[in-house]
């Protein structure tokens, strides 16, 4: 209880003493209830209380409260302390109501009035003490009344810096309480401006005050990226707040904040605000790397909260090859700290980092350690970090050591996580898959060491892929046969069973140890041991052993009508069973054939099991989902069937149900090179794909926006190296874009994930085409819902056929409203004529015969300017050979030179191009020149590819 000389409240000290000197409880409680009679009688007397008695008694009512009794007097008395003028009294009526008043007390407007009254006080000592009171049990009618107030003292230049802390931070309680009533235009660039006062308390309150502001309405405060970074400089260089060093880190909390706050936004547009931040970037990891100033665990904790929000930024803007690997390999070093946090921190850091491509191959060296620390680390949610990372990191090269381990680890791992180790151990043995054998083990294997925790996706993909492969599908049948000989033998491994040997099991019959019969008996030995749902798959499977087998028809028949079939209390039992014994009975071999014949392959869909990784994770996050992973390069494909949608019309039964219209089944497989043979996979993708006249409400204006490039500074990404990635992100909303094109085709499913608390109402997109590409291009959109719940992601597929050869890009507006506050943005689609352009494999000589034959002025561009990005030979093929264009190597006589060529599909016909590429790395400089047949292509891919270069 507070306390100071002259004013010690002696009666209230006698009080604790006694009740600390009961024995029991009954003779504390003794104790409360004569005091308790004692303050009713003398609130209740003729004796007018002076503010001393009223303080003490109201002390004891509010001691009594915390050692857990009921009070329910006393509110009257506290009220009227508020209006004392001395501070000790003004308190404890503050802290009664703050602890015992609910807001529906009759006497709560005279709370409210008397905070009026305090925030008008010149005391800045009372003013404190309202604004404290406000953000401890501050209520939406509380902040519509005196919402007003609080602004007003924060932002007078005159006010007292520890009042403008305790405001700042009321004012953040207000908005919370009642974002919608914020005058956010009003107010914004009074608020930045707190950004640049000398006091820290003064700016860590009004960066936490921003921060939130920011969530709601990012455009009006975008003013403050810079005086976030100007500040962040000052502190990181020590020019600014040198009395504010905390074990030789100067406002380490200050700077955390400052580098939260530039998260929520994009990289700075202007050039001098960037290279400024990046310098302050540079000397935080140059910092991590300098001996310890101190050995004091707190010297370290400071040092590091730095500077693992300043790779949070790195990896935000993703843009930064240097700073990326740089970050990597500190990463790196606390992979094998003393320090739990740090190893939780690093891993979970390096697997933001892994979904990068700048950072990708740094990410890679570590995988060694990382896996030693799935081994060997005692902390369980560090081995589940490990375990996201490696699924992060896996690729083609790595995929087979990685599954291994993690197979390993599953075995012991925590049965909290098998759920979720099991579906990420499929998707990627599905996803980097080339040889399917080794997929249809790792499966079998999976439900062979924690089948309780398979999924029914999980079996319901392997079955379907060993249908869509008759390569695997032998294979397929002798493994499952052995797996179902083991002595302990899970329930999900008797579906798979049932099921591939009731589709192939002739495959294995020729050997005698599998056999019909002996295939039909082991089968059966495991019926008593199956719930109802695998005894269905399995009646089903004893019928297709009929058409198979017909020798072994008699056994199978005795089954079908034994009695715990026919007369089973279960009625889908007994209706299977009725229904195949007829069937087997009644039909003739051809018709039985026809009825029973092999499964056709499932009609090509995305594979769920990703979808069921999000729902299971509950996340939108950087995920290695928007694929961003893997390097250009030819594989094989893995279908996606599902079962509800298979070709033609079948009476196979017992067939797995893949659930449908997964929102984000479509991001778990990498887009194919793009390559004429992807045509008939683009075709499977467009058959329900939308119609330019949906009547979804989506809209296709062509006009020219006004866009603002700032909002997508990495746009250029998507030129060359991306087909898929984030598109746009703040704190209230991520875009991301998975997209594939082939021939003249193309589509793009755009997903909006809603990063906030509060759904996106209203949610409403438009798309934008440049009237000079009408006739060029078709656009057309799916509609959407208009309504994304908070933490929740929807889907919206846009296709384009290029009719012609178009120049821009169109550009998608997004209107929604969040906790009332409209947001409006516009958004450059990633579909330039270049992803509809496959590359020609020619001669030298051919090359330079047609590179002179199109020689006209329109059919040539040329453009020489300053190298933006590193000068790296191998990485500029890459982008050249991701641009569209096929690299010829050994044409040019001069091997510096990059020289390539192409076909750009159009509806109305097909373009050919030819590049050459002329670096000068003592300049710095390129010469780019193009040739196209049709005329002014060459401008429009010259302009385009210059853009990453």
């Amino acid at each position: 209880m507070p306390r100071t000389g002259g004013d010690s409240m002696r009666g209230l000290a006698v009080f604790i003493a006694d009740i600390r000197n009961c024995k029991s409880r009954e003779q504390e409680k003794k104790r409360i209830n004569k005091e308790l009679a004692n303050i009713r009688s003398k609130f209740k007397g003729d004796k007018q209380l002076d503010g001393y008695q009223k303080k003490k008694y109201v002390c004891k009512l509010l001691f009594i409260f915390l050692l857990g009794n009921d009070v329910d007097f006393g509110h009257t008395e506290a009220v009227d302390l508020l209006a004392s003028n001395r501070y000790t009294e003004k308190q404890i009526g503050y802290l009664f109501i703050s602890v015992m008043m609910h807001h529906s007390n009759e006497l709560y407007k005279l709370v409210i009035q008397a905070i009026k009254n305090d925030l008008s006080s010149k005391d800045p000592v009372h003013i404190c003490l309202a604004l404290t009171c406000i953000a401890n049990i501050g209520t939406p009618d509380m902040a519509g009344e005196i919402g007003d107030e609080v602004p007003r003292i924060l932002t007078q230049p005159d006010t007292l810096h520890g009042v403008k802390k305790c405001a700042a931070l009321c004012l953040l309680r207000l908005f919370e309480l009642k974002p919608d009533k914020f005058n956010h235009a009003d107010l914004s660039s009074r608020l930045i401006a707190l950004l640049s006062d000398q006091h820290l308390g003064v700016v860590t309150s009004s960066c936490s005050l921003i921060q939130a502001l920011v969530s709601a309405n990012p455009e009006e405060y975008k003013g403050c990226v810079s005086l976030a970074v100007s500040r962040l400089s000052r502190i990181v260089s020590s020019t600014d707040l040198k009395d504010y060093m905390y074990y030789f880190i100067a406002a380490p909390w200050l700077s955390v904040k400052l580098l939260r706050l530039l998260q929520s936004y994009p990289q700075p547009e202007d050039s001098s605000v960037y290279e400024r931040l990046k310098e302050a970037l540079e000397t935080i990891l140059n910092r991590a790397t300098d001996p310890p100033k101190s050995k004091k665990i707190q010297h370290t904790n400071a040092k590091n909260a730095v500077l693992f929000e300043a790779i949070n930024l790195i990896i935000h803007y993703d843009s930064d090859a240097a700073l990326m690997v740089r970050s990597c390999n500190l990463l790196g070093g606390f992979l094998n700290s003393k320090e739990t946090n740090l190893r939780y921190l690093a891993l979970e850091s390096l697997t933001n980092l892994a979904v990068s491509e700048f950072s990708r191959r740094a990410v890679m060296k570590h995988q060694e350690t990382v896996l030693q620390a799935l081994k060997n680390e005692r902390d369980l949610s560090v081995r589940q970090r490990a375990v996201d990372l490696l699924y992060a990191m896996c690729d083609r090269e790595h995929s087979g050591e990685i599954v291994s381990e993690l197979l390993v680890y599953l075995e012991k791992a925590d049965y909290s996580i098998r759920e979720e180790l099991v579906l990420k151990i499929a998707i990627l043995a599905e996803k980097f898959a080339t040889d399917y054998n080794w997929y249809v083990d790792v499966i079998l294997n999976l439900i062979r060491v924690a089948g309780d925790y398979i999924a029914d996706e999980v079996w319901y993909r392997v079955t379907q892929i060993v249908i869509n492969r008759d390569d695997i599908q032998a294979y397929a049948a002798k493994t499952v046969f052995e797996a179902l000989q083991a002595p302990s033998c899970h329930e999900n491994m008797v579906k798979v069973g049932a099921y591939i040997l009731g589709e192939f099991g002739n495959l294995i019959a020729g050997d005698e140890r599998a056999g019909p019969i002996v295939q039909f008996r082991l089968l059966h030995s495991m019926f008593h041991l199956c719930s109802n749902t695998t005894k269905y798959i399995l009646l089903s499977t004893y019928v297709k052993l009929i058409n198979l087998f017909p020798e072994i028809k008699s056994d199978i028949e005795a089954v079908l009508k034994h009695n715990n079939q026919i007369q089973n209390s279960d009625a889908e039992i007994q209706q299977r069973a009725v229904e195949y014994s007829k069937l087997s009975e009644i039909a003739s071999p051809d018709l039985l054939a026809t009825v029973l014949e092999e499964m056709p392959q499932f009609t090509e869909r995305e594979s769920s099991l990703l979808a069921k990784l999000k729902k299971k994770s509950n996340t939108i996050v950087r995920e290695r989902d928007f694929d961003k992973e893997d390097p250009p390069g030819p594989r094989t494909p893995v279908d996606s069937p599902n079962v509800n949608a298979r070709e033609g019309n079948n009476a196979n039964v017992g067939a797995p149900a893949v659930p449908e219209n997964n929102l984000l089944d479509i991001l778990s497989e990498n887009p194919a090179p793009q390559t004429q043979s992807n045509t008939d996979t683009l075709a499977s993708i467009l058959d329900q794909a939308p119609t330019p006249n949906n009547d979804g409400g989506i809209q296709v204006v062509y006009d020219v926006p006004p866009y603002n490039e700032g909002l997508q500074p990495n746009f250029v990404n998507f030129v060359c190296l991306r087909n898929n990635g984030i598109l746009f992100e703040n704190e209230l909303l991520q875009v991301g874009v998975k997209s594939e094109f082939s021939g003249n085709q193309g589509k793009v499913a755009v997903f909006y994930g809603n990063k906030s608390p509060i759904p996106l109402m209203d949610f409403k997109t438009t798309l934008h085409v440049n009237p000079k590409d009408q006739s060029l291009a078709t656009v057309a959109a799916q509609p959407i819902a208009t309504l994304v719940p908070a933490g929740a992601q929807i889907q919206q597929v846009i296709t384009i056929t290029a009719t012609g050869f178009f120049e821009n890009q169109p550009i998608l507006q997004l209107t929604f409203q969040n906790s009332g506050i409209p947001h409006n943005f516009l958004l450059k689609l990633p579909i330039m004529i270049n992803k509809f352009c496959r590359g020609a494999a020619m001669t030298s000589q051919d090359f330079f015969v047609r590179w002179k034959s199109l020689s006209a002025p329109n059919q040539q561009s040329q453009k020489v300017f300053n190298a933006s990005k590193p000068m790296d030979t191998e990485l500029v093929k890459s982008k050249v050979s991701s641009f569209g264009l096929q690299v010829l190597e050994g044409v040019d006589p001069n091997a510096e030179n990059i020289v390539g060529a192409g076909i750009v599909a159009t509806e109305t016909g097909q373009v050919g191009c030819l590049l050459r590429l002329e670096p000068s790395k003592q300049a710095q400089m390129y010469r780019l020149t193009m040739r196209a047949a049709r005329a002014d292509a060459a401008a429009v891919l010259t302009s385009l590819l210059a853009l990453d270069l």
